[in-house]
């Protein structure tokens, strides 16, 4: 609903895009495309997908024709090593990306292009191919995590702001993400709560991407704190 409402999160990316210098190309890691392997979409023009049920018609309605950008992507295939990644020209930009991108650059003119998360990936494997991703940064590209810290649909209660167990687990997340101790967030299943917080870990993968991209001298801050329906936390980590 975030891609209609104009709420809080809406108005956040908007302030992002503003903040941040406007990319040459957006590279999204979104909870959305898992794959066997590692995949990157290679399309020129990559299709809008929506990959949910049960809405309301204006999100079914609604396009983000960003071009995609071939290029890159061979390119991210000769950057990383140890890992094979596939050139995919079917996938397209899920809602974890464009439901972000529509309000952080509404025009849709900058190239996009998605990278998968490999379902038979370890999570400190994941945080590796993340730092191989680093040299992009300094190639103009935005390269963006879409997922959630804590995140459980099972449970979600809109009359509960947050369970105690969604912010202990989500203020924990914080104090490693502040403290630089990446290692303690890839053994995420030593946190408390980490079953309720994380009952599948694909909304959590992203995190570990942005983590691994994480440099020396970067400035880093939480565009957002706070929660949905008791069980989901809301949290944006940005590094400049």
């Amino acid at each position: 609903m975030n891609g209609i409402e104009d709420n809080e999160y809406a108005q956040n990316w908007q302030e992002i895009a503003a903040k941040i210098p406007r990319p040459e190309v957006i590279l999204c890691i979104s909870a959305h495309w898992e794959t066997p392997g590692t995949r990157v979409t290679a399309m020129d023009r990559p299709r809008t997908i929506h990959d949910f049920g049960g809405f309301p018609q204006a999100l079914y309605q609604m396009e983000y024709p960003a071009p995609g950008s071939p290029d890159l992507a061979q390119h991210v295939q000769t950057l990383i090593e140890g890992t094979s990644i596939s050139l995919d020209h079917q996938w397209g930009l899920d809602h974890g990306t464009w439901i972000v991108l529509r309000r952080m650059y509404p025009h849709a003119d900058i190239p996009t292009f998605q990278l998968s998360l490999d379902y038979q990936k370890s999570p400190q494997e994941h945080y590796d191919l993340g730092q191989q991703l680093c040299p992009l940064r300094e190639e103009g590209v935005l390269i963006i995590g879409s997922g959630n810290i804590v995140h459980n649909l099972g449970i979600m209660n809109p009359r509960v702001a947050a369970y105690d167990w969604a912010t202990e687990f989500d203020e924990t997340a914080k104090h490693y993400i502040l403290a630089g101790n990446h290692q303690a967030l890839i053994n995420y299943p030593d946190i408390p709560h980490n079953q309720l917080a994380i009952p599948t870990n694909e909304h959590y993968l992203p995190l570990l991407y942005v983590l691994g991209l994480q440099e020396e001298g970067d400035i880093l801050s939480f565009a957002t704190e706070s929660y949905v329906y008791g069980s989901l936390s809301m949290r944006c980590v940005l590094l400049e």
